[in-house]
């Protein structure tokens, strides 16, 4: 079984993306597994205590999403949630879980722009001792 790690932030374009390049992968349907992770930060520590209980990364409109477009692939998902840094994060889970490659979503940039990843995206690439790839931005 070849694992990969898909951690998606809320842009629902980008979490399509990085979908749709696993199930490009070949014989994705029978031999791919995908973890996909979302990292609760600081920013979502804004919610009212009341609501804490409703925090699951599973109610996240671009992890069900990903979710289901993986699935109707055929390909088996399990759901990951972490809170606190998403390139520790990304690396830990990539680690406990074994991962055989992290599959991250890009963003438009500029031209100059493209030399240059986000800080997230970089840290992970230059930290990772597995196969990153970044797809495309998905339109955004």
């Amino acid at each position: 079984m070849y694992r990969v790690l898909i951690p998606v932030d809320t842009n629902e374009d980008r979490a399509l993306a990085q979908a749709e390049y696993v199930k490009s992968l070949p014989n994705a349907s029978e031999s791919v597994e995908a973890h996909l992770l979302f990292v609760f930060t600081e920013d979502s520590d804004d919610l009212p205590q009341e609501f804490e209980k409703f925090k699951s990364a599973s109610r996240i409109g671009s992890v069900r999403r990903a979710q289901e477009a993986l699935e109707e692939a055929g390909i088996e998902v399990t759901i990951l949630e972490d809170s606190g840094d998403t390139e520790e994060d990304i690396l830990e889970e990539a680690a406990a879980y074994d991962v055989d490659s992290i599959v991250l979503g890009g963003r438009k940039r500029s031209p100059v722009g493209k030399a240059i990843f986000g800080s997230t995206t970089q840290g992970v690439i230059l930290s990772s001792d597995r196969p990153v790839v970044v797809t495309g931005g998905g339109g955004s």
